[in-house]
């Protein structure tokens, strides 16, 4: 299988399904589909970016995730979730393939490595959604923020040791970690101040940055021993 995923390519594959898809195009800012919209079908990031976000009775936003060309977005339909549960909206030029809930199924149950492929996807997000949940209540805000820049410029992957994000809100990253956006500004000064990350225009995030995750780790472990 391992082998057949080396020449599986992915894109190709999803160019060729037949019935149930649609591609759509979304200039920056644009809806993709809203809260409370009726859950109707997958999508597939062609290129641009777009994130996630809910938004509470009060009328607070929060972003829950952002994605990238590659990712899928909006699978909660093929558990049967009758309405949306977040929005969806294009961070940049958006195009993306959409997948009706009955190809989905179809596809998913007559191609097995396209399967493995989907299924690998949901459970790194699953993976992700549970460190996130841990992230934001045990963590300081500030390793928080580290972690999320870490996480979005693909840290440790292979090739990209000082990886550059495009550009990104500090008002985002704030509805990201749960803290304020005049919080966010002041951990960027410092972050930039002590080497961890370039910050002109585009934000470029070095290794060194992952110190303020591992120190925020380690003062933890030592505090059981010094109470």
């Amino acid at each position: 299988m391992k082998k057949n995923q080396k020449t599986f390519n992915l894109e190709d594959f999803l160019a060729t399904v037949n019935g149930g898809r649609t591609i759509a195009t979304y200039a920056k800012d644009a809806v993709v589909f809203s809260q409370g919209d009726r859950c109707n079908g997958v999508f597939y990031i062609r290129s641009g970016e777009c994130k996630i976000s809910v938004i509470s009775e009060r009328g607070k936003e929060g972003v829950v995730a952002l994605h990238e060309k590659g990712d899928f977005f909006g699978e909660g339909c093929l558990t049967g979730q009758p309405l949306r549960l977040a929005t969806a909206t294009a961070r940049s030029d958006l195009e993306v393939m959409k997948f009706d809930i009955a190809t989905m199924h179809r596809v998913l149950r007559e191609q097995p490595t396209f399967s493995e492929l989907f299924m690998s996807h949901l459970l790194a997000r699953t993976a992700r959604v549970e460190a996130d949940l841990v992230d934001q209540l045990f963590n300081s805000s500030e390793k928080r923020l580290a972690r999320l820049l870490l996480l979005m410029a693909n840290f440790g992957k292979e090739g990209k040791p000082e990886p550059v994000i495009a550009k990104i809100s500090q008002e985002t990253l704030a509805e990201m970690i749960g803290t304020t956006r005049s919080r966010v500004s002041s951990f960027m000064n410092k972050f930039r101040k002590l080497g961890f990350i370039d910050y002109n225009g585009d934000l470029k995030v070095h290794s060194s940055l992952l110190n303020v995750v591992l120190h925020d780790a380690l003062e933890r472990r030592r505090q059981p021993e010094d109470a």
